[in-house]
């Protein structure tokens, strides 16, 4: 009988933490979802006002980014479980994900520092550049201009 009332206990403690767990889960989820609704809207905004590449469309890009950033965040922190995790096993993911997106910044730094050195020193490519594709019709036959 005795240990009967003991898993009674047991069974008891743990719908007692599932239930705070599904608060915290519905906030988290809706909290998200909120995020998305204005980054939605700020992306049908720029849409729609057909901004002209300046500051503020900078900007209002710069905005989507951080808040991507803090919705993955709390993906990271809620629904993969990091929270509540120890420091060294949330050191251990962290640094090198931040080691990643800094390789990604610096391999779009060298691509793009790279095809401006090509485009200035080589004519060839310039030259290059300047040419239009051949356009394939249907029988095959290759035709110079413009895609249609």
């Amino acid at each position: 009988m005795e240990q009967h009332s003991t898993t009674a206990v047991y069974h008891h403690e743990e719908h007692g933490h599932a239930g705070g767990g599904t608060k915290e889960v519905i906030r988290i989820t809706v909290y998200l979802t909120v995020i998305t609704l204005v980054e939605l809207a700020i992306g049908f905004y720029m849409y729609k006002a057909a901004l002209p590449e300046g500051f503020f469309r900078h900007f209002l890009k710069g905005l989507i980014c951080a808040l991507m950033l803090w919705k993955a965040f709390y993906i990271v922190a809620y629904f993969m479980h990091l929270k509540h995790e120890i420091r060294n096993l949330i050191m251990t993911i962290v640094v090198p994900l931040f080691l990643f997106v800094w390789f990604i910044i610096a391999f779009l730094a060298d691509g793009n520092s790279y095809k401006n050195l090509r485009n200035k020193y080589d004519p060839y490519h310039i030259e290059q550049n300047d040419k239009k594709a051949p356009v394939e019709h249907e029988h095959g036959a290759q035709k110079e201009g413009t895609i249609e």
